[in-house]
């Protein structure tokens, strides 16, 4: 690792004291005029996270890994982030489905029942069940999430369009073109298959969440942006983790449940497939649901265009990562897909030989098939669906003659399949049961976190394991590796009883640069602070450009003090304005999804500042003994969040709250938003994760900080937490001397 100054952090070089001596000669005091900066008046850092944001439309590779072993790493982590960003970390508690199977229709060799369960109270999934006739036995169970199809099971289409398609050889027949929703169902049961055909929110049955809000979302509602009874995309439902796309994934998982339930079904020949927003669901239920045996994801999986709607983005989900990987963590289970002249056009080069190299590893390569036809659109048709049939009939183990041959279907009108009528009324939807099922959510959720709350060393591993796993997500990184670390080294000054030194702190595989300040002591015992300001670096210093009081009284005994630019602090501001908004994609939509479903909030980057710095002083040459970090007067919550992520690192940590919760943030793009910051017991829940590292906390408030008192008290290091009633930083800094 490049060394920071000329001499390791001893006597200046002789460069430094010639320095120093021309400019004792050029003016009566060495003392800058106001703080220090690294680079030239108006020079940005050069940052690739300056550069414009990723959105859906970008380009999202997938790299296979080199062994197993790494994969079995990068799997753990894939699935993680999955679950964490659709809320399902912690999983719901499953309650009854209370399942509801009527109006079987007889249509000779296969039947059609109308059926509804509730995924949570009172939040019903509905549906159409299609079971063979004349089959004994256990039965394998497919499910079919329909995707954007208007009316979605409903879905008619016109008889001129069918035309078309039968003319291009896309469909047979006119039944099965006017619905290959309903002709994919049929023909999967006539192979003997027990088929479950559910509706996505918003669409047929589905309603209590309209489909403008599910699917067309595009304006802020105020009065969902409560701190409670929120209603979704509001800020304070994605600082839980509160999504369309959770909720339909959660319904997915919860129709797993009832086909499996069923008497007649097999579980373990359980098959998914679906074509575009139900090929979303079809890969992302592949990816963290291991009862699944045999996946095809339809028009779907893709470098490219990632899924437009709310119900296939959330917050958090898609960064460093997208489809082709979520579809390569079925492996080695059998995958197909198919391709058609959309954004999946490029696959056979792009994508597909990489999910072939990797099912390799497997010794799997012929577990994972593609259907090119970029001939037709988007589309699930009868080609399609042919090869789906192979593909079931093989890995299902149906034993159906092949070639398989679609017949023309007897349409079922919506009349016949709607699940409600007299006996089966419609329940209640609307704004308020919107704000109860989030409600529900929320409480269940905390229920399940109060019941992990540590009392001794194995409860406190299951706490960090939820908990920190989360959060985890929620911040995106821990501390870079030594090697990912260099800091070039700009000016060096002596200032009497330490150096001033200046530098640029780099991350390099991320591009990441920051504007850094060293204070260092001629007499250093070892022990360096990371002190944190809400002005960056400039926080140090007073307006005279001398270090504040508590900062000389850290120097004093030996302490060498680092602070830093996070970005868009200091150096970063062009105009020295302090940022109000962020900055997002050019998706007109006011859903966080778009912008953090793709990139790392400010919060999360600044925190990843953090997180470089507090690498650079654990892995620099000298390896000093203890390292401490400081977050005062609006930079408490950013310690918090890199002491979280950066365990074993820390020797003592002080954190002034100033009352700070992420449940509290109002708007999408405040610098302070964190999707899923307010889901883990907020705040109290990171700094609960930097136990057993004595900690100095203050806040101005009575509230009991039981997340943080158990974590220390299940480490039997009660004494560690600090609870001060003054918020000064003399406080603070003599508590750190102490330590």
């Amino acid at each position: 690792m490049p060394r920071l100054f000329s001499h390791p952090f001893g006597a200046p070089s002789i460069n430094a004291i010639s320095g120093v001596m021309l400019s004792m000669l050029l003016a009566p005091c060495v003392a800058l005029a106001e703080a220090p900066r690294v680079l030239p008046a108006g020079q940005l850092p050069n940052d690739r996270r300056l550069e414009p944001l990723k959105d859906l439309d970008g380009y999202f590779p997938f790299t296979p890994s080199e062994s197993k072993e790494a994969w079995a790493t990068r799997a753990e982590r894939v699935r993680r982030q999955i679950l964490v960003a659709n809320g399902l970390w912690p999983m719901p508690t499953k309650t009854p489905l209370n399942a509801v199977v009527h109006g079987a229709i007889d249509l000779g060799d296969y039947t059609v029942e109308k059926a509804y369960f509730e995924s949570m109270p009172g939040f019903y999934v509905t549906g159409s069940l299609y079971r063979p006739k004349g089959k004994s036995g256990k039965l394998p169970g497919v499910l079919c999430p329909h995707g954007h199809w208007a009316n979605g099971r409903f879905y008619d289409n016109s008889l001129a369009a069918v035309e078309k398609e039968i003319e291009s050889g896309a469909e047979q027949f006119v039944s099965n073109g006017r619905s290959p929703l309903q002709a994919r169902c049929v023909h999967l049961a006539k192979m003997g298959c027990v088929v479950f055909h559910y509706d996505m929110i918003g669409y047929a049955d589905n309603t209590q969440i309209s489909y403008e809000v599910a699917h067309r979302f595009a304006k802020q509602r105020p009065e969902m942006n409560t701190t409670e009874n929120w209603g979704l995309f509001s800020p304070q439902a994605e600082a839980h983790l509160q999504s369309v796309m959770g909720l339909q994934t959660y319904n997915s998982i919860r129709a797993l449940d009832f086909l499996s339930e069923l008497p007649d079904v097999d579980t373990s020949r359980l098959a998914v497939t679906g074509a575009s927003g139900g090929g979303t669901q079809t890969m992302i239920l592949g990816a963290i649901d291991p009862r699944v045996a045999v996946s095809f994801p339809a028009v779907m999986v893709s470098t490219a265009m990632q899924g437009g709607c709310t119900c296939e983005n959330c917050s958090s989900l898609r960064i460093d990562t997208g489809n082709i990987e979520f579809a390569a963590m079925f492996a080695p289970k059998p995958l197909a897909m198919s391709a058609a002249d959309d954004w999946t056009v490029e696959m056979t080069t792009k994508g597909f030989p990489e999910l072939k190299k990797h099912y390799g590893l497997f010794d799997a390569a012929d577990n994972v098939m593609l259907v090119s036809r970029t001939e037709f659109k988007h589309n699930y048709n009868s080609v399609t669906r042919h090869a789906m049939y192979h593909w079931f009939n093989k890995h299902l183990k149906l034993g159906v003659e092949e070639p398989i041959q679609e017949t023309e279907i007897t349409l079922l009108t919506q009349e016949q399949m709607t699940v409600w009528d007299a006996d089966h009324p419609k329940p209640k939807g609307g704004d308020e049961f919107e704000r109860e099922l989030l409600s529900h959510w929320d409480i269940d959720t905390q229920e399940q976190l109060i019941a992990l709350l540590p009392t001794d060393s194995s409860s406190l591993s299951k706490y960090r394991e939820v908990v920190g796993g989360g959060v985890d997500i929620a911040i995106g990184r821990g501390l870079p590796a030594a090697d990912d670390v260099e800091v070039e080294q700009i000016d060096e000054t002596d200032q009497g009883s330490y150096l001033q030194v200046l530098g640029l702190l780099r991350n390099k595989p991320v591009g990441e640069e920051l504007p850094v300040v060293f204070l260092h002591p001629h007499d250093w015992k070892g022990r360096v602070v990371v002190w944190l300001d809400k002005d960056g670096k400039a926080g140090l210093f007073d307006e005279a450009g001398s270090p504040k009081p508590e900062i000389i009284q850290l120097i004093d005994a030996g302490v060498t003090v680092i602070g830093v630019d996070l970005l868009y602090q200091g150096e970063f501001l062009a105009d020295g304005k302090p940022l109000e908004q962020t900055g997002r994609v050019t998706n007109p939509r006011e859903a966080a999804c778009y912008t953090f479903g793709y990139n790392h909030t400010v919060f999360a980057k600044r925190v990843h500042d953090v997180l470089t710095v507090l690498s650079f002083a654990k892995h620099h040459e000298l390896q000093p003994k203890q390292i401490d970090l400081v977050g005062l007067a609006g930079a408490g919550h950013w310690a918090a969040a890199a002491a979280a992520q950066s365990r074993g690192v820390l020797h003592a940590l002080a954190i002034d709250t100033q009352l700070f919760r992420f449940s509290s943030v109002r708007d999408l793009h405040s610098p302070d938003f964190l999707p899923g910051g307010a889901k883990y017991d907020d705040l109290f829940g990171m700094l609960s994760l930097a136990a057993p590292t004595p900690l100095w906390f203050h806040e101005e408030s009575a509230l009991v900080t039981w997340p943080i008192s158990a974590a220390y008290h299940a480490e039997r290091v009660t004494a560690n937490f600090h609870r001060s009633s003054d918020s000064s930083a003399a406080s603070a800094v003599t508590w750190l001397l102490e330590q």
